[in-house]
């Protein structure tokens, strides 16, 4: 068995056994030795260490080649005898199982720390061993794809903090040929061209001291274009004047540099490039997010590994802004006290407090971190005054006075992708019960605190109560209490943020919760508050500014799953009703803007502010933005009960499915109303969601089930109006089974008994359509025409696209290429401007027709083609005709056919 094995990363990456090296291979093993030994203890994922392996670029077999240096390493420690030192299996990756300090890279960090607050003689010992831990240039012989320039900055910070304690032992002429042989390579180490001035001057060579300050100022302007910074500027003034004190011993040991932060979690997967920008960040970054979004474990593992670049230290501050938010005055006090100001001498005004706290920290290089802020007010205070040193502030508002004030650069976390969540399950449970990771965290909504919660309870949990544990989370209606640990649970951590919101934006917070859809505008939010727009405006993007709301588009704000499901718990057991009310309000207005209406219903009168919808394309937009929500406040108003409100609502939106027809959509919208009308046991109501069922019908060609609903629509309807209505719809159905002469008798009649323009339009048109059918060219073109006048004067163009269409077709019937190639160009031209889908098939299915009658095959292949494809997108089967056109023109109608059913 080899004694002493450790792990040797600042020079040639190889393992060691006392002084020994013990052979392991070549780059590629070493490679995987040092990105493994970097992460002790931790999971380090398949797909990162390819990553770094081959640049993220790697070869067919990089899986293949990372599982055999695996296998390769695991032999050498088994080889070696040292049971503790190993290599474990750990989704989705491999983890060096090894006590850090055997790994001179975390051996040379804890030195470097401990240092950092010892006595001066200590400190020097401590250093001079840290630094005797550099064998070379890190990482050598690994392949270059494997980069950590942090193990730079960490051999910088530790020579630069040696030689200040050697300097303050008075060991300046030992220092002198060290330092010049640096400065020599890196005239841009100020530090190590100020130390190496202190060195000579305090050696009486105060000439030698005042060269080398004009050579590095030399190089700085004539390579860089840049002057030295004041603090060698400062030197300068003093070597020159001769008034360079040497360093005291005594005011050097009494000099107390912080490190106040707490531990760092042992995980923090997926924020690379957040990590990344806080590299970058100065003077001020906030990291803002939702509560549970990680933002506390971010900030401080990052500190952790930033300790090096702030030599003068780290002060940090929870300062419980959201439970109890702790004064400045409190804040400074544990500052100087960290600073090494005696409890006695701390002044009482917080005035007083402040002024030391800046004296102190000004010419210093610092570290703040003030986890947890309310506001900007409560942050600004405790911000170093150094140009040297950096705050970082987290909290769930985003604090955007700082941006104002201090030029604080924000960045707003997501939630982890989902890999990144699996990796972080496993890693808290340790491997366990891999089977769930990925439902669970899809329940967890990738939220670093509950991902986190729920991996504990996956490895705490006996193995039979993990499926319970499961299925819990799964049901929204048990997801929050399973992620409940005392105090610490989401649902806590949401009280909190929620807490801390002012009384009217809690109000709508809690009205929210009773909101079914997945998007909230000011609008509806106005109307489930009662307030005016602007304000409900203000409300939404205060809750937006905490995290609690996410606006993802202008005026669009969506939540985190498990926000809307405390949001409900908040709600209780309100009606979805105030929501209903809007949305027939808002639909009925912009279905008037879409189509003409000939239902009866108008909800104008609702009291609630609706959008100001100009036109034909606003009212679409509408539709198209919110029909989730629509869809979902109609499912919670059915399980309500509230069945004349989801009848009149699915009525309402009924209009926009017939602009444009979604088979699914329509048909769950229709069932839905169907069901409330036949629960409702209104004949009114089962009127009119059977004629809404009958075009639904007719749009897809089903003629036999569009007949039974126009049949039973005609036997109940209640006035003249309703049964013309019935009769055009029992027309269309009757054209529809080929039934063209009764069509046209049912038609005739319709229109003569219409007493509105809207209805006479609608039987004329249609009546043209079976006269069509039947072969009556002319006829159906003179129908058709009186109704295309109408569609005009009524500026429908729903309608005009329809009657331009049975005109091409009517005009191809009799002959009349040229009339039926405008009509059929005109309908395409609009139905494609207002995106009428089926419409527009219609019309290039004409166009294909005459194409194919000229001899035009390919032109006729390609307009038969965009109809088949066009009707693919919105309808459950393509009708025959289209089909049949495929056919002779050899076009394939197999995937067309997949459509059926």
């Amino acid at each position: 068995m080899l004694k002493g094995l450790r792990v040797q990363l600042l020079g040639p990456v190889q393992l060691c056994a006392g002084d020994r090296p013990v052979p392991i291979g070549g780059p590629g093993v070493r490679g995987l030795l040092a990105l493994l030994a970097l992460q002790p203890n931790r999971i380090v994922a398949l797909d990162d260490l390819i990553d770094a392996l081959w640049d993220h670029d790697p070869p067919p077999t990089a899986r293949t080649i990372v599982h055999g240096n695996v296998s390769q390493l695991r032999r050498v420690l088994r080889s070696a005898g040292t049971p503790e030192v190993r290599i474990d299996t750990a989704a989705p990756g491999y983890r060096l199982n090894v006590d850090p300090l055997l790994v001179d890279v975390h051996r040379a960090r804890a030195l470097f720390e401990r240092a950092e607050a010892a006595p001066l003689v200590e400190r020097a010992s401590l250093l001079h061993e840290a630094w005797a831990l550099w064998q070379g240039p890190e990482l050598g012989g690994v392949p270059d794809s494997v980069r950590a320039p942090e193990l730079a900055d960490l051999r910088i910070a530790v020579h630069g903090a040696r030689v200040d304690a050697d300097l303050a032992l008075g060991r300046h002429e030992e220092l002198i040929a060290e330092l010049t042989t640096i400065v020599r390579a890196e005239p841009r180490r100020e530090r190590t061209v100020g130390q190496l001035m202190r060195a000579l001057y305090h050696s009486g060579r105060r000439a030698d001291a005042l060269e080398v300050y004009r050579e590095a100022a030399r190089a700085a302007s004539e390579k860089f274009g840049l002057d030295l910074g004041p603090d060698l500027r400062a030197l300068h003034e003093h070597v020159l004047n001769d008034d360079l004190a040497p360093v005291v011993s005594a005011i050097d040991v009494s000099r107390v540099v912080p490190r106040q932060l707490p531990p760092a979690v042992p995980l923090l997967a997926g924020r690379s490039a957040d990590l990344a920008w806080l590299d970058e960040v100065a003077p001020v970054g906030v990291i803002t997010g939702p509560p549970g979004i990680g933002k506390s474990a971010l900030v401080v593992s990052w500190a952790h590994g930033a300790v090096p670049r702030f030599p003068d230290g780290v002060l940090f501050a929870a300062l419980r802004g959201f439970e109890a938010p702790v004064p400045a005055a409190e804040v400074l006090a544990q500052f100087l006290l960290g600073l090494g100001v005696p409890a006695d001498e701390v002044p009482e005004p917080e005035g007083e407090r402040l002024a030391l706290y800046r004296s102190l920290t000004g010419g210093r290089r610092m570290l703040v971190v003030l986890d947890d802020a309310r506001s900007a007010e409560q942050v600004r205070p405790l911000l170093p005054p150094g140009p040297g040193s950096v705050a970082v502030v987290t909290s769930r508002a985003r604090l955007d006075g700082l941006t104002v004030s201090h030029g604080a650069r924000v960045r707003s976390l997501e939630p982890l992708a989902r890999r990144d969540s699996v990796r972080l399950i496993a890693d808290v449970a340790g491997g366990a019960f891999e089977e769930y990771h990925s439902q669970v965290a899809g329940s967890c909504g990738d939220l670093p605190l509950a991902l986190r919660i729920a991996g504990a309870r996956l490895a705490a949990g006996p193995a039979w109560t993990v499926p319970e544990f499961v299925a819990e989370l799964a049901s929204e209606r048990t997801r929050l209490a399973a992620l409940d640990v005392d105090d610490a649970g989401v649902r806590a951590a949401l009280d909190v943020s929620v807490r801390g919101l002012p009384a009217e934006v809690r109000a709508m917070f809690r009205a929210l919760g009773a909101f079914p859809g997945p998007a909230v505008g000011p609008f509806v939010a106005a109307a489930l508050c009662g307030v005016p727009v602007v304000e409900a405006r203000r409300r939404l993007r205060v809750l937006a500014a905490h995290h609690l709301l996410t606006e993802s588009a202008p005026e669009v704000f969506t939540r985190h799953d498990l926000v809307r499901l405390y949001a409900r718990e908040l709600a209780g057991s309100s009606s979805p009703r105030p929501a209903v009310r809007y949305y027939q309000a808002a639909a009925d207005a912009a279905r008037r803007r879409l189509l003409r209406i000939v239902d009866p219903l108008d909800f104008s009168f609702v009291e609630v502010p609706v959008p100001a919808l100009s036109g034909f394309d606003d009212a679409l937009a509408w539709f198209v933005a919110e029909w989730p929500n629509l869809l979902a406040v109609l499912e919670a108003a059915a399980a309500a009960g509230l069945h004349e409100d989801v009848w009149q609502l699915a009525r309402v939106a009924h209009t926009y499915r017939v602009v444009r027809p979604l088979w699914d959509e329509w048909r769950r919208l229709v069932a839905l109303g169907m069901a409330a009308a036949e629960a409702s046991g209104d004949r009114r109501a089962r009127f009119w969601m059977l004629i809404s069922r009958c075009a639904m019908f007719l749009t897809f060609d089903l003629g036999a089930d569009a007949l039974a609903d126009a049949s039973a629509a005609l036997a109940i309807a209640a006035d003249e109006g309703s049964r013309t209505c019935a009769m055009i719809h029992l027309g269309c159905a009757l054209n529809s089974c080929g039934r063209h002469d009764e069509a046209v008798e049912c038609l005739t009649k319709a229109a003569s008994a219409a007493g509105t323009d809207e209805l006479r339009g609608q039987a004329l048109a249609n009546c043209a359509e079976a006269e069509k059918a039947r072969g009556w060219y002319a006829e159906a073109i003179a129908h058709q025409l009186s109704s295309l006048e109408i569609d005009r004067r009524l500026g429908d163009d729903s309608y005009v696209v329809v009657s331009l269409n049975n005109l091409a077709e009517s005009y191809l019937g009799l002959g009349d290429d040229g009339a039926a190639w405008k009509h059929a160009s005109a309908a395409v031209e609009l139905a494609s401007l207002r995106g009428f889908l089926l419409q527009e098939a219609v019309g290039r299915l004409t166009l294909g027709r005459l194409s194919r009658r000229d001899g035009d095959l390919d032109g006729a292949r390609l307009q038969v083609g965009l109809a088949a494809e066009l009707h693919s997108r919105v309808s459950p089967r393509p009708p025959a005709e289209v089909l049949a056109e495929m056919v002779e023109l050899g076009l394939p109608v197999d995937a067309a056919r997949g459509h059926e059913g």
